[in-house]
């Protein structure tokens, strides 16, 4: 399994840069960065710079915020400056944010993730061969692509291509199309076993071969039991947040918390947080959290998902000494 290091989200891109030089330096494996308060293809080509061995990743990027043409010449670029170490995560984000924040066209989102790979795939080959580009989908048609545009071939080749999934629709999509699978923050051993892994397998022919399964994975740490209150506290707030999304309610109902998945929309529409961690109870949190010193928690993270995930980093959505996690680390890729 390998070990990645995630930027906090709120992080500027020189605060990502700096946080990636020191994860490269205690020796973790990848570095993801996230797209919320900052442009993610920004912030990595400055961690590019900056580092020489650890793996790179958009985690995520809003795809449906951009075409395939803006991605395909972001994603080469940062495969160019990294020299190969940049790898393409993608997402599709939800309705009211696509339409309401970047004021793109939304429908039909697991088709439309589908095209929008095929065509990304369609103008790295253009560029890759020379040959003409003629792609001509349903929702994108990219068919001109002039010598004075054309950056020709990527001497590291193309970035592998990991989507963001849930539903098995999209989790589907990522087995026919994507090189990988991004599972969400809220995400358990039991949906990961009855719905994740099935719908990916059967897109795929039965063989998981060849393809990465990432997760980021939400833990309760602390050096004492006060910081660890404040972590749990923080961690039932974030699963409330998620768990009162509708696109995540299949997560919930596969452990039949369907009404919680009620509850905590209402609670949502009402801005009121307070409540909505409330409904979180210890068997909620303890079934999407691994809580402990770092010897349990990486204890309980290879228990829950040594068998099924590729690549792991802590989902921490609270302030967390540094050392706490690297000794996560150190215990996850110890034998």
């Amino acid at each position: 399994m390998f070990v990645d290091f995630t930027a906090p989200v709120a992080a500027s891109p020189a605060e990502a840069e700096a946080a990636a030089v020191s994860a490269e330096q205690v020796g973790y494996d990848g570095f993801g960065a996230a797209e919320t308060k900052h442009d993610v293809f920004t912030t990595l080509a400055l961690v590019a710079r900056a580092t020489e061995r650890i793996s790179l990743q958009s985690a995520i990027a809003v795809a449906f915020a951009r075409n395939p043409m803006t991605v395909a010449v972001l994603a080469n670029d940062l495969r160019l400056i990294s020299e190969g170490r940049f790898r393409l995560g993608l997402g599709s984000q939800v309705k009211p944010h696509i339409e309401r924040r970047f004021a793109m066209p939304w429908s039909r989102p697991a088709a439309r993730m589908e095209e929008f790979v095929a065509a990304l795939r369609a103008i790295w080959h253009a560029w890759a061969t020379g040959e003409r580009l003629m792609f001509r989908g349903e929702f994108y048609k990219h068919t001109l692509m002039t010598e004075f545009f054309d950056p020709g071939p990527n001497p590291h080749g193309n970035p592998p291509i990991e989507l963001a999934a849930v539903g098995e629709l999209m989790t589907a999509v990522a087995g026919r199309v994507a090189d990988g699978l991004l599972a969400h923050p809220l995400t358990s051993v039991t949906y990961l076993a009855e719905r994740t892994l099935p719908a990916v397998r059967a897109a795929r022919g039965g063989s998981l071969d060849g393809f990465t399964i990432g997760l980021g994975a939400m833990v309760v740490l602390g050096a004492d039991e006060a910081q660890r209150s404040r972590a749990e506290q923080a961690v039932r707030a974030q699963i409330a947040f998620y768990a009162s999304t509708p696109a995540y309610r299949p997560v919930l109902e596969v452990h039949g918390w369907g009404d919680l998945a009620d509850r905590l929309n209402v609670l949502s529409r009402r801005q009121d947080w307070t409540a909505m961690a409330a409904e979180v109870t210890d068997e909620v949190l303890d079934t999407f959290a691994v809580a402990g010193d770092p010897a349990t928690v990486a204890a309980g993270l290879k228990d829950r998902f040594g068998t099924t995930i590729d690549r792991i980093s802590l989902y921490t959505p609270y302030e967390t000494d540094r050392y706490q996690l690297a000794a996560v680390r150190s215990a996850l890729r110890a034998d």
